[in-house]
């Protein structure tokens, strides 16, 4: 990551809400390109809203989320859940759709599209399963094939949510392997994290959400206890700040 980059998305004394409840305030900070920043809080901290706010979802009470990055750049990766496994559509037709925020949904695929898909599918080890629907795949194997769209979106904004969740270690070690490249090749990314490994391996910043609250820390200023990855409770110099 270089250091002199120049910020494309900066938040300026930010304050976010859901309703009539205030869930953030006097949040400021940026993300710099090549950097990937986990963001990590308890439920109910902010993260969906923060979320929500730099992909233009959410309306700021005041302040602002100056984003210099064209809408159909950005892409946001939801937990799996939110996947319609009942809708019939290939891996290979799901990875296409990357190309619908520049190209157009209604518009034909182009032999150079095609030759792309297949390029990005090999990357993520899911040529096999180009024809194979949704429904039929592993966890793991959804994932892959998510990231697939967003390579193929070549977005310059990723946000992703959970993004190792019920995935097995093989696709845990591609994913953070094509995040990284991504990275490397000036994407900024935030990533919603829980599991200190997967921060350790990845992180370059970490936005922590407390208490309505952000506080930028570095990874190495994070501890946890010893309990099972899927509950580890973050800590600053003692103090408990919650989970992811």
């Amino acid at each position: 990551m270089s250091q002199h980059a120049l910020s494309h998305l900066t938040l300026r004394n930010l304050h976010l809400a859901q309703g009539r409840r205030t869930v953030l305030e006097h949040l400021d900070g940026e993300f710099k390109p090549g950097a990937i920043t986990a963001l990590i809080g308890a439920n109910g901290a902010g993260k969906s809203t923060l979320i929500q706010a730099i992909m233009g979802e959410l309306r700021p009470i005041s302040g602002a989320v100056s984003c210099t990055i064209a809408s159909e750049r950005r892409a946001w990766l939801p937990q799996q859940l939110a996947l319609d496994l009942t809708f019939p559509m290939s891996v290979e037709e799901l990875v296409m759709t990357g190309t619908w925020p520049s190209h157009g949904a209604l518009k034909g695929y182009c032999a150079a599209h095609y030759r792309r898909g297949r390029d990005i599918m090999a990357r993520l080890g899911i040529s096999h399963l180009a024809h194979r629907p949704l429904g039929e795949l592993s966890g793991g194997q959804r994932q892959r094939a998510l990231i697939g769209r967003t390579l193929m979106q070549e977005a310059e904004l990723l946000l992703l949510d959970e993004p190792f969740a019920n995935v097995d270690s093989d696709t845990v070690d591609i994913l953070i392997r094509i995040l990284r490249q991504m990275a490397d090749n000036g994407v900024t990314i935030i990533i919603v994290l829980h599991d200190m490994d997967h921060l350790r391996r990845l992180a370059d910043e970490v936005l922590m959400l407390n208490g309505g609250h952000g506080r930028w820390v570095a990874p190495s200023a994070l501890t946890h206890s010893q309990a099972p990855a899927q509950v580890v409770p973050f800590t600053l110099g003692g103090q408990h700040v919650g989970t992811a």
